[in-house]
Order: structure tokens, then sequence, then C-alpha cells
């Protein structure tokens, strides 16, 4: 069996550009979802995405994550008059883009944070 490479992995800023960048997906019909896994007493929280035509490959696997201590089934995202709201959530609320959070058992070995 081939050995996986190692995706790239980026450190964001803030969850809420991983909730944005999600919300996005979604909003072009992918399915989106955030990946969650501990990792040397840290919680991750990431997308996996592949970054297209870059230069003469295919594409570029990359792994955008960010490092917090937030928890829930969901992460939320709701954007009108008053701003961005990005939260974490056990149930999903109306009016609110939903991301289901898979919680992982642990970090797979592709990933290199």
């Amino acid at each position: 069996m081939e050995e996986i490479k190692p995706v790239y992995s980026v450190r964001v800023s803030t969850l809420s550009d991983i909730a944005r960048f999600a919300a996005l997906m979604i909003s072009l019909g992918q399915p989106a979802y955030i990946v969650h896994f501990n990792y040397n007493g840290e919680k991750y929280y990431g997308l996996l995405a592949i970054y297209h035509d870059y230069f003469n490959l295919k594409g570029v696997p990359i792994f955008y994550y960010h490092v917090g201590n937030e928890e829930g089934k969901y992460l939320l995202i709701k954007v009108d008059e008053t701003g961005e709201q990005v939260l974490f959530s056990d149930r999903t609320r109306s009016g609110w883009i939903s991301i289901p959070v898979i919680s992982l058992k642990e970090k797979p070995n592709f990933i290199q944070v």
C-alpha cells in the first residue's frame, strides 16, 4: 500500500476564518465539516480543502486549523446587519449555517501540526 503524503497545514488567526470558509463551501453546494482532535494537550479544529490550479499541480491538499478550547457538535455562523457571529453549539439553530464537527479519536498521521 502506498504511503499517504502529509497535507500542508496552515494555522488561521481565528475560528471565524474556518467558519467563514466552510460557509462559503456550503453556499457553493459542496459538503463541509470541521474535523476535531486532541493532540499534545491541545484541541485542534480544522477544515480539509484542496487548493486547485497551483502552478503545474492538480491540487494541493491543505488543512486549515485553529487551536482553542471551544466545544460543541456544530460550529454555527450567522451574518446579518449586526455583523458576523460564530459559536459552538450542541444543536442547530434556525437562521444559522450549521457546520457539523466530527471528533476523531486521534490525530491522523497525514496531518502535521
